[in-house]
This record gives C-alpha cells, structure tokens and sequence, in this order.
C-alpha cells in the first residue's frame, strides 16, 4: 500500500452491487477495499476491528438492521475522521437532506456510472492530500479545494462555450483525472483513469492545452519512445458557471 493509498468500507446487502463497488474501487488508482458489510451489526464489528485503516465509507440507506440513517449518525459519532458517501437507491428529498446535514461527502443515487464513482473518489482524494500537505489555508486555497461546481456548468478557461465534440462532463473527468494524478501523466493514463478510449483522452487534453489549462511536456515510456505528459495548471479548478 502507498502512502497516499485510501481504505474503503463498502456498506451493502446485496452482494452482488456490493461486488460491483468493489470492482470500480479497484479500478481507481490509491484506493482498496478494506472490508465489505452487509448490515449495521457488521459495520460495527469491521469498524471496531478495521477502523483505523478505513478513511471512506460507501454506506447504503437501507439495511435490514438498522431504519434510514441512524447508522451514518452513529458512524459520524464514533468516528469522526472518517467520511462518508451515500450510495443508495434513496431518493426521497427528506433523506437526501438528513443525509447532507450529516455530512455526507457525496450522495449518489443507484445505478451508479463507473464515471461518477471514479469523479468522487478522484475528488475525495484531491481534498484529502491538499488538506495533508500543509498547516493552513487562506481564502483562495480552500475555495480551490472545495470547488464542487457541477459539470453541465463547464465553460472554457478562456471564457468561450465549449466547441463541438467537447462534453462538458468528460472534460470535468479529465481534470480531475489530472488533478488526483501526482506526477504528469499520459493519454493512456488519463483514459484508465476515466474508463476512457486513448484517442478520446488525447482529443480532451489536446483541448485543455489550448485553453492554456495544462502543460504538456515530453517524456521517455519505458521502451524510450517519447510520449507527451500532462499537467493540470493551478488555476484550472477555477471553472465557473457563465454568469
């Protein structure tokens, strides 16, 4: 495990989403599964156990043990360094908003894309490595570090409407496929880590680079072929909504 590698407790009844989680885990780059629960009495048990090396739980709203969300209260209680994401199939504004209250990270409602699962977690750990590496934040930092602006409102860096065959959302995975990455990255580990094609991950940084919203520069693969790498440019999280 790296350093920077996060633990997951997926909290599900029905094994077979469970098994899906898992798998989307898995696929995203400083993240593991340390346990899998099926109610709240082993949620409890694996958290007594595990706890300390759980830093993210993905917690379903209905449980045959427990009603609504008294296991995400009891969680936030006896836990508090841990957050907490709800993937349920709860879509009831009284629970969405109970669950907000509670601090919830994120509330995602089944059947969940594996692009938004991946969105989250890069997200998560975004703010949690930016948050690790220094002792206090002004203003401005913590703004960039807890922009959650939602895709469908991504305009150009420059100001201009996105072009033809420019999705607002994808573009929004590319960034923040940059933005967890630690070291500039390629095409090809772009598109792993969005559940992309190579060509569509190229299209997109490609773009980015003439925004002026990333750098690219040229590296040497492991058979010595060079290969363009890309960074995310500090103020690229700085997207808006057109007023």
């Amino acid at each position: 495990m790296t350093a920077h590698e996060y633990g997951i407790l997926v909290v599900e009844d029905d094994f077979r989403i469970a098994d899906i989680h898992r798998a989307f885990i898995e696929q995203s780059e400083g993240f593991h599964v340390v346990g899998m629960a099926r109610n709240a009495a082993e949620t409890n048990a694996l958290m007594a156990e595990q706890g300390q090396h759980v830093q993210l739980v993905l917690l379903d709203a209905y449980l045959p043990d427990v009603e609504g969300l008294e296991l995400l209260w009891a969680l936030r209680r006896d836990y508090v360094q841990v957050d907490i994401v709800m993937v349920t199939a709860a879509r009831e504004v009284d629970t969405i908003s109970e669950a907000l209250r509670g601090g919830v990270f994120d509330y995602l409602i089944k059947p969940i894309e594996a692009g938004r699962m991946q969105q989250m977690l890069a997200r998560f750990r975004r703010e949690r490595e930016a948050l690790a590496c220094r002792n206090e934040m002004n203003q401005d930092e913590l703004d960039q570090v807890l922009s959650r602006t939602q895709p469908a409102d991504v305009v150009s860096p420059s100001g201009g409407s996105l072009p033809k065959g420019i999705d607002p959302l994808t573009l929004r995975r590319v960034v923040e496929a940059l933005g967890s990455a630690q070291d500039p990255q390629t095409a090809m580990q772009i598109a792993r880590a969005m559940g992309a094609s190579r060509s569509t991950a190229r299209r997109y940084l490609e773009f980015l680079v003439a925004e002026q919203a990333v750098s690219a520069e040229l590296g040497y693969g492991d058979v010595g072929r060079p290969e363009r790498r890309y960074r995310l440019l500090s103020d690229a999280w700085r997207w808006q909504s057109p007023s």
